[in-house]
């Protein structure tokens, strides 16, 4: 059977595009190589009664965010986020105060602000910044300290790191307002409820996609389909890494706009005790760790659900440290972080659950970023359809908000408009 359209991979981007057109009218099939919906949008129901996300964990910006308005009609727990809510531990262990961590944030912006000024095309954030004459000047432990912030602050949140994230243009992505919310009742309960009736293959990783004059046929591991159109919405990960064959290949133009957007990685380990041995009432732990990215980052899930667990972040170069490690490891790592905070006698973990995006073969990442050389309109590059029969979707190629989930979202939401114009 001959659909209007195929869409390749049922993540915010493939089911906010299926959704639309399914609803006007079109013959829509999904094919998702998972086992499940959702893509990086993705809530473990391991741990009973208490729903974790292992992918996506915000809604950022409230006001005017499409998922905002969803996950209130899902009534899906959320609450919001207050950055500043945090406590700050120095190498040594002691803790930070304010004066201290107001001196280097107030540092942070200034030398940020020094690295926009002259970075070139070619600049990553860590060369602007060694060039700078205030950093040739700082101790190694003032040194230390301003990398820690850099490292929660830029690799926490792009995914790359510093040495690969272009100093030109960082972040250039426009935001809603209002305050995150932060989703821990189930984030992957909006795309359940949008997927319903859609018709979505599962287990069937695309191969092969051709595309031509009078339409498009994907070849996967179990069928071969055909089509008027195709919206492929596969991680920018999966198309760096070649994974599928195009028939044509893709125009140049397209697979430099691949090359140049970087794939990130931001993994997570949640770690669930007996009972709390940490301030309940901070939001976020920070520690200025002497190994670059190590463990400085914890959210305490406490404070929003009362449970005894914390959740550790590591980005970039660490993150991808630690997902050569065997969950044991990994685990060990951390608890020798937090016996250095709160002391040796702190219990052990009863149960832990870890991300892996880095090595999951329908990821290879977390989200996108812009490396050295690309720009919105890199991304816009990667957007762009080719002859009205093979469209792009998906996070990485949102001009105005890539790298979240609303953008995601709001990009297939687009190239459903798109189609339905034609």
């Amino acid at each position: 059977m001959k659909h209007s359209v195929i869409v390749i991979g049922a993540g915010a981007a493939g089911i906010g595009a299926a959704r639309m057109l399914q609803d006007r009218g079109q013959e829509v099939i999904i094919i998702e190589a998972r086992d499940r919906i959702g893509g990086r949008v993705y809530t473990s129901h391991q741990w009973e009664g208490c729903p974790v996300d292992m992918g996506a964990s915000w809604i950022h910006g409230k006001k005017k965010n499409p998922l905002s308005r969803l996950a209130k009609n899902d009534a899906i727990k959320r609450s919001p986020t207050d950055y500043n809510n945090n406590i700050l531990f120095k190498t040594d262990g002691t803790e930070a105060n304010e004066e201290f961590e107001d001196t280097y944030e107030k540092s942070i912006k200034r030398l940020l602000k020094q690295i926009r000024k002259r970075a070139t095309d070619c600049d990553s954030i860590l060369s602007s910044l060694q060039q700078l004459d205030e950093w040739k000047t700082l101790a190694r432990e003032e040194r230390q300290t301003l990398i820690h912030f850099l490292n929660v602050v830029v690799e926490h949140e792009l995914a790359g790191a510093l040495r690969e994230i272009s100093a030109l243009n960082p972040d250039d992505a426009e935001e809603f307002s209002g305050k995150d919310l932060l989703m821990h009742g189930g984030y992957d309960l909006i795309f359940r409820v949008m997927s319903n009736d859609l018709n979505i293959k599962l287990n069937q990783p695309v191969q092969r996609i051709q595309y031509y004059s009078t339409g498009v046929s994907v070849m996967t591991n179990q069928a071969e389909w055909s089509a008027d159109r195709l919206i492929l919405t596969v991680p920018i990960g999966v198309l760096k890494n070649n994974t599928i064959d195009f028939d044509p290949p893709l125009p140049t133009s397209k697979q430099q706009a691949i090359a140049a957007i970087g794939s990130g990685s931001l993994e997570k380990l949640y770690l669930k005790f007996p009972e709390v041995f940490w301030d309940q009432d901070v939001e976020f732990i920070n520690w200025i760790s002497e190994e670059h990215g190590r463990w400085n980052e914890w959210l305490n899930l406490t404070y929003y659900t009362g449970e005894p667990i914390l959740l550790g972040f590591n980005a970039a170069d660490y993150a991808r440290k630690v997902t050569t490690l065997n969950e044991e490891e990994i685990v060990d790592d951390a608890m020798q972080v937090l016996r250095h905070l709160y002391g040796k006698k702190i219990p052990q973990p009863t149960a832990w659950q870890t991300s892996n995006w880095l090595n999951d073969s329908f990821a290879l990442g977390s989200y996108s970023f812009n490396a050295i050389g690309a720009n919105k309109q890199t991304r816009k590059a990667l957007f762009d359809n080719i002859e009205e029969r093979l469209y792009f979707a998906g996070e990485a190629t949102s001009v105005d908000y890539p790298a979240t989930v609303h953008g995601a979202y709001l990009s297939g939401i687009e190239v459903a408009h798109l189609i339905l114009n034609k």
